[in-house]
């Protein structure tokens, strides 16, 4: 008769949210997973105060009697938006091959979907063939890849899965992201010029001062001087694109929030030429509520759409932000955001073809006291 093989039990991990009193295990665990990009003790502790992430635990009885964890997964979420990212995934290497990647992987999944998320997007290591084994057999499809993401060179495959069916278009815009605090204008046209006419307009630093120079209003409510859709506008005409001008009102943007009556004074006269130069062009106005209808209709003709939102809803500050308006389906309209934010462990994966639900989206698209709504779209001149 054949001999027996014992075969010892597969543990379960027990799973639960962190706490700060698992901040000195997540620090240990986070230096046995991974040799470089560790998340130090304040990063673990900034996390589980700031409110927008899930971070979650695992556990098994032969790590615990020692105080250590079996690992950690930690998911982000932007306010304002539909996407939730997986920032981080880790099993401790006495852990591994027991399930507790899977286990962790289940449970982000569902704490995204528990805040709100139809999608969770990832960065993973090329080299990390066990990971990347992971998320392909868990439905994760690849969207992309960063050059020299890590901080030994290597780089980084973008992953996504769709957590809830959606109806979400291909997108068909290139993202850049601002380099400035005060560029999102510039940054959000040149991601339309790119799209509509790739072989004539450059995506880098120079090219977003240049536009920067020719659209900014001088000052804005602090700082250096946002750009206004005026400025925005005869910039893209300068380089052949057709552009409409949508406004709910057709008073100055920006005045209300600056207190310096010689800061209002320059920033009128400068909107004032900017609206001069435009009337004596084909640039289009259109006054009157700034719809969603009116620019799913411009998407849907070809057109790309930069819009002016307050960064309140995503980051809780008043301030002026364009980003861009590239597609949509019935639940969503999918935006590029130029911003990224390192303190905020942002990268430009997470803010490209963000999906925000329509009710959202008309909330963050105005701006002010006067509650303006501003769009500008872009789109390709008709051949002669």
């Amino acid at each position: 008769m054949p001999s027996l093989i014992a075969v010892a039990p597969v543990e379960t991990p027990t799973l639960r949210p962190a706490s700060a009193a698992d901040i000195p295990a997540l620090v240990r665990l986070e230096n046995r997973a991974f040799a470089t990009d560790r998340l130090t003790r304040r990063s673990f502790g900034h996390l589980l105060a700031r409110g927008r992430a899930a971070l979650i635990v695992a556990e098994l009885p032969a790590l615990s009697v020692q105080g250590d964890l079996a690992g950690y997964a930690l998911v982000l979420f932007r306010r304002g938006t539909s996407l939730a990212r997986l920032y981080s995934l880790a099993v401790d290497p006495a852990a591994r091959g027991r399930g507790v990647g899977a286990a962790l992987l289940a449970a982000a999944e569902r704490a995204a979907l528990d805040g709100g998320a139809v999608a969770l997007r990832l960065e993973v290591r090329s080299d990390n063939a066990a990971a990347i084994a992971l998320y392909r057999t868990a439905g994760y499809r690849g969207i992309g890849r960063y050059l020299d993401y890590y901080e030994d060179h290597e780089d980084a495959l973008r992953f996504e899965k769709r957590l809830v069916p959606t109806g979400a278009p291909p997108c068909r815009v290139p993202y850049y992201a601002q380099t400035t605090e005060f560029t999102c204008g510039p940054a959000a046209l040149m991601m339309a010029m790119a799209a509509l006419d790739p072989e004539n307009a450059p995506m880098d630093d120079m090219a977003e001062l240049r536009l920067w120079r020719e659209a900014t209003t001088v000052f804005t409510t602090s700082g250096h001087g946002g750009c206004e859709a005026f400025g925005l506008a005869l910039a893209a005409h300068r380089r052949g694109f057709r552009v409409t001008v949508l406004l709910s009102s057709d008073d100055y943007a920006f005045l209300d929030g600056v207190r310096s009556a010689e800061k209002k004074r320059v920033m009128r006269l400068v909107q004032e030429d900017f609206r001069a130069q435009a009337a004596a062009t084909d640039i289009a106005v259109a006054l009157g509520p700034v719809t969603l209808d009116a620019l799913t209709g411009a998407i849907d003709r070809g057109a790309v759409v930069l819009v002016l939102i307050s960064h309140w809803r995503m980051y809780a500050e008043k301030v002026p932000h364009w980003v861009v308006v590239h597609g949509h389906d019935a639940r969503f309209v999918y935006v590029h955001d130029p911003f990224v934010d390192p303190d905020e462990f942002d990268t430009a994966h997470a803010k490209a073809h963000l999906p925000i639900p329509h009710w959202e989206f008309e909330r963050m698209a105005r701006y002010g006291r006067a509650r303006l709504s501003a769009a500008v779209v872009v789109e390709r001149r008709a051949a002669p």
